[in-house]
């Protein structure tokens, strides 16, 4: 398998970091080199950016909005914009329920919504985690009831990434009570403005309100937002997840910052990055990530013969050794700053000019993104989940 890019791909790129440099506010740059996220105007209005170039939603078909791009050109992509650094999709729309929208659903639905994401007129968030089914989410417990042309829902979903910016959720909701677990699901499209539904913040270590509880109290759901076919919602489920999985991997942007800071950090009159046990540390993560650039590219290229609408299990590999690897990037810039990390501070102190931290100013984040990155290895599907896959899909066992 040849995984070397040709001369038109190399182009590409070439076009890509060029677009970026250009169009990325600066501000906004800065903001993502330190590790602080962009306010939800700045994001909806770079993907505005892309929409007009017609880049906003890059996987998608010609026809629904898409560049039409192959599977390597997407990478390269995703890649470029995480170097340079760009801000990355806004809310679950474009990488998760657009596809499963055009997909899966309906016409109406596909007229109705995908317009709409690919111009970031509509912000979409995930339902699917709940207390009590977060890695085995096939035991949630969120009731839909049919009820002539609508669906009544009741129950919980908790750590819904930025539900607080949403205009719409997608959810995974119970409509057999008496079906084997994975048979009984459904997916549906619910409006957040719709009667009953609350959403409640939840502070994390770091300090920021990155995730949410969303609670639905006889909240009435058209049945045309239900997606395919009633009880089939954990098949749509899996090829979503699978789409995220393979998004989920390390950033070379944050080894480079790594090079950066220890190039600036002196220990006991040495610079960090000339300290050779440093530099091993630094050199074995270098490995690693190209390694796992190598499987992401070859999971890419043997999707073109893989059935229609299926994923590779592959992906899990991705997922694993990706979330370890994004973790041990963060903890080598806490080698970096030392105990200057002990008193960190979140976002929202840095907004509102809290006294800074002590030592140097790109030190306020190090310890909140390390606390944060703790999760790469949970969401998405949990390790142990990951494995079973590999070991039943893969391993034949």
């Amino acid at each position: 398998m040849d995984l070397s890019f040709t001369e038109d791909e190399l182009a590409f790129r070439e076009e890509v970091r060029a677009f970026f440099r250009s169009a990325v506010p600066a501000h906004v740059r800065e903001k993502l080199i330190a590790g602080r996220h962009p306010s939800r105007d700045e994001m909806v209005r770079w993907h505005r950016t892309l929409a007009t170039k017609g880049w906003s939603v890059p996987g998608w078909p010609v026809e629904y909005g898409g560049t039409g791009w192959s599977p390597i050109k997407q990478y390269i992509f995703a890649d470029e914009m995480r170097q340079t650094p760009a801000p990355e999709f806004c809310g679950s729309g474009a990488h998760l329920v657009g596809p499963v929208i055009y997909t899966f659903g309906s016409e109406a639905q596909k007229q109705r919504f995908l317009p709409r994401i690919v111009n970031v007129e509509d912000w979409w968030c995930q339902g699917f985690s709940e207390p009590g089914a977060g890695s085995d989410l096939a035991s949630l417990k969120m009731r839909a009831v049919r009820d002539q042309g609508h669906y009544i829902v009741n129950g919980q979903k908790i750590w819904t990434t930025l539900a607080q910016h949403a205009d719409w959720i997608f959810c995974l909701v119970r409509t057999d009570q008496d079906a084997k677990k994975q048979q009984g699901i459904s997916f549906l499209l619910i409006d957040m403005k719709s009667p009953g539904v609350s959403v409640r913040p939840i502070q994390l270590v770091d300090g920021s309100y990155e995730v949410n509880e969303v609670f639905f109290d006889d909240v009435r759901v058209p049945v045309e937002n239900l997606v395919g076919e009633e009880n089939r919602g954990w098949d749509y489920a899996k090829y979503l997840l699978g789409n995220e999985r393979v998004l989920i991997s390390p950033s070379k942007e944050r080894i480079r910052r790594v090079k950066d800071l220890a190039a600036r950090t002196r220990v006991g009159g040495e610079r960090l990055i000339d300290r050779r046990d440093f530099r091993e540390k630094l050199a074995a993560l270098e490995l690693q990530i190209k390694a796992l650039e190598i499987t992401q590219l070859r999971v890419i290229a043997s999707q073109s013969s893989r059935e229609k609408d299926t994923q590779d299990p592959a992906s899990s590999i991705l997922k694993i050794k990706g979330a370890e690897l994004e973790q041990a990037a963060v903890e080598l810039l806490l080698d970096v700053i030392g105990p200057y990390a002990l008193p960190y501070m979140s976002e929202e102190d840095l907004e509102a000019g809290q006294e800074p931290p002590i030592g140097a100013d790109w030190g306020a984040t190090i310890a909140p993104s390390y606390f944060n990155i703790r999760k790469v290895s949970i969401y998405g599907g949990s390790d142990e989940i990951q494995k079973n896959i590999i070991a039943k899909a893969i391993l034949g066992l």
